[in-house]
């Protein structure tokens, strides 16, 4: 269950590298440092080692514990305890059955699209504690693709099942789903197991769903709600490709104008960076 908290499952060890004893390497962000004299690189070195040692045994437990999970799902859609739908299934359901829909996705996907009429309750979402631990996990999670994908670190909703059981009797028709379908589905065993007995999965998430299969609200389309970060700025995910190859080259010149903008901006900045340095030295030599 914690491993579905993260914004995006881990990437790999968190490496530092030496180079020239002026870069550090973290993850894909590179961050240029003083040198470092050669008397603390061993240390540094040994830090590494142990940083990273800790980083792959926490992945390692990540994976064995969806691994686990993933035995359990397929159990509960095996013995007909959770049924599968597609999100075309489901409008119909929904339509014709007056079967409600249970969202569990975070809010930044929530606020973005929405089905008509759904009860919103999520199972993990953004935790704005300040805790160490919750600023650590953060600071992980940018540094190893949130700053790219603009998902965030989110913790478990310890409220999701009393907040279920408050809008809902257990015999209720239950259609559950997230924008993927990994949390939804996670979010059905939590309520198997509290003892609701009519509860149905929508595979493959809202992301799965074509317009015309649920009635939507919001601001964009139900495949664009889980994305985020630089790489929605320069419409560089799969959706928004898929998106431009029907829309034409209007779609794309929007993004291509949004990258020259990035590209000029970080040229000025790198510039005027370099004038405070050469009048920083002036003024040292005066």
């Amino acid at each position: 269950m914690e491993a579905l908290g993260h914004g995006l499952l881990p990437l790999g060890a968190v490496r530092t590298c030496q180079k020239e004893g002026r870069c550090q390497l973290i993850g894909s962000i590179h961050f240029l440092s003083s040198p470092v004299p050669s008397s603390l690189k061993s240390l540094k070195y040994k830090n590494n080692i142990r940083m990273q040692a800790v980083q792959e045994e926490y992945e390692l437990k990540q994976m064995k514990d969806m691994a686990a999970a993933k035995k359990r799902w397929d159990a509960l859609i095996r013995d007909g305890k959770v049924k599968v739908l597609t999100p075309r299934e489901a409008g119909y359901a929904i339509q014709l059955s007056n079967k409600m829909l249970l969202d569990v996705r975070p809010f930044v996907e929530r606020k973005k699209a929405w089905v008509k009429g759904s009860t919103w309750i999520p199972i993990f979402d953004v935790d704005t504690s300040l805790e160490l631990r919750t600023l650590s996990l953060k600071a992980t999670n940018f540094l190893m693709g949130g700053w790219w994908s603009g998902v965030p670190a989110l913790s478990y909703n310890k409220e999701f099942l009393s907040n279920v059981e408050e809008k809902f009797a257990k015999d209720t028709d239950l259609i559950v789903a997230c924008q993927k379908g990994l949390r939804s589905i996670a979010a059905c065993e939590v309520l198997y197991n509290a003892g609701y007995n009519n509860i149905f999965w929508v595979q493959g998430g809202l992301e799965a769903a074509e317009e015309e299969d649920l009635e939507r609200e919001g601001p964009q389309p139900f495949k664009f709600a889980g994305i985020g970060g630089l790489s929605e700025f320069l419409g560089w995910t799969d959706q928004q490709r898929d998106a431009a190859a029907k829309e034409g080259w209007g779609y794309r010149l929007t993004f291509s104008a949004r990258l020259v903008g990035l590209v000029l901006g970080a040229d000025a900045l790198f510039i005027g960076a370099q004038k405070v340095g050469q009048y920083l030295q002036v003024l040292r030599s005066h």
